[in-house]
């Protein structure tokens, strides 16, 4: 049995982590603001502590426990919401990292693992992204994700701290937001749909993603923890699929349990048009794989939302 700190764990990805970490017999510390996270999805038997990951004292207050990894998953997630507080996203998502940097290297911290994201590499051509790709973020969201993957390579070369960096790209699934319409394409035309009976969406039908599944991602972040590699690891957590949100509309259309009307118009800001990954290197170097197809991963999320959320949708 080993002591893990995964922050943010009354969010979506961090609670699932959290969750299996727990099953598996380990003890579990987490930092969470609960700005956007429940305290009710810490899962039972986490040590939870209330705060902001960027707040020295907070994360002063662990140098009494001894981790075997951090997990840093905690942070403001959206590239829309970047553009209305800068400062904050880079407090949120970078100012944090450091101080975690710090702790993992004082409380002699096995390895860090930290939640990047799709969003350093801004617009690609139209083919898989592989780690080696240029990065040119689009969103203060994107940058501060790429600067956090900077400093944990100084601080790896520096002061010898094995860290891993997990490009996230679309994570969906059960336990998702419904509620933050401004952050997760499928949770938002999910509760559009399941709330107001239409979707809106914003931007082209042609655009395109990379959907993973969140059972899928906690299994990299168990991978990750375990990895044995002296240099900063980067690594893409995909599903090395491309779908445009056309398709992911009939989709989703699919696994509802009544039709939905679909309306275009508008953009947002800082979005990338498409993006899919290439996953060859985690494959590799970690032996990780996606699992969940996404018409199965939306089936589960659709049942599970609307027989514990929305069960409205039931009788439409």
């Amino acid at each position: 049995m080993a002591n893990y700190l995964v922050t943010g764990a009354a969010g979506f990805i961090g609670s699932a982590v959290a969750r299996r970490l727990v099953e598996q017999g380990h003890e579990v510390v987490t930092i969470d603001n609960l700005s956007t996270g429940f305290v009710e999805a810490i899962p039972p038997g986490v040590e939870f502590v209330k705060g902001d990951c960027h707040n020295r004292a907070i994360v002063a207050s662990l140098k009494r426990l001894r981790f075997k990894a951090i997990l840093h998953i905690a942070g403001q997630s959206s590239g829309e919401i970047s553009f209305d507080d800068p400062v904050y996203d880079l407090k949120s998502n970078t100012q944090s990292t450091l101080l975690l940097m710090a702790l993992a290297r004082e409380s002699g911290c096995e390895r860090l693992v930290y939640a990047s994201s799709m969003s350093v590499y801004g617009e690609q051509p139209d083919h898989p992204v592989s780690e080696e790709a240029s990065t040119q973020p689009k969103s203060f969201y994107g940058v501060g994700k790429l600067a956090s993957e900077h400093y944990l390579r100084v601080h790896q070369r520096h002061y010898g701290v094995p860290c891993t960096a997990l490009r996230l790209f679309n994570v969906y699934g059960r336990g998702q937001n419904l509620d933050n319409l401004r952050q997760g394409m499928i949770s938002i035309y999910l509760a559009q749909a399941l709330r107001s009976r239409r979707i809106v969406v914003k931007g082209s039908p042609s655009r395109f993603r990379d959907f993973v599944h969140i059972d899928d991602v906690v299994d990299a972040f168990l991978a990750a923890a375990d990895a044995g590699q002296p240099e900063l690891a980067v690594y893409n957590v995909a599903s090395g699929r491309r779908t445009t949100v056309a398709t992911l509309l009939e989709l989703l259309q699919g696994a509802l349990p009544v039709p939905v009307p679909v309306e275009f118009g508008g953009s947002t800001p800082g979005d990338q048009f498409g993006l899919y990954g290439e996953v060859s290197k985690i494959r590799r170097e970690l032996n990780w794989q996606p699992r969940v197809s996404l018409p199965d991963g939306l089936q589960r999320m659709v049942e599970a939302a609307i027989s514990q959320d929305e069960p409205v949708l039931q009788s439409v």
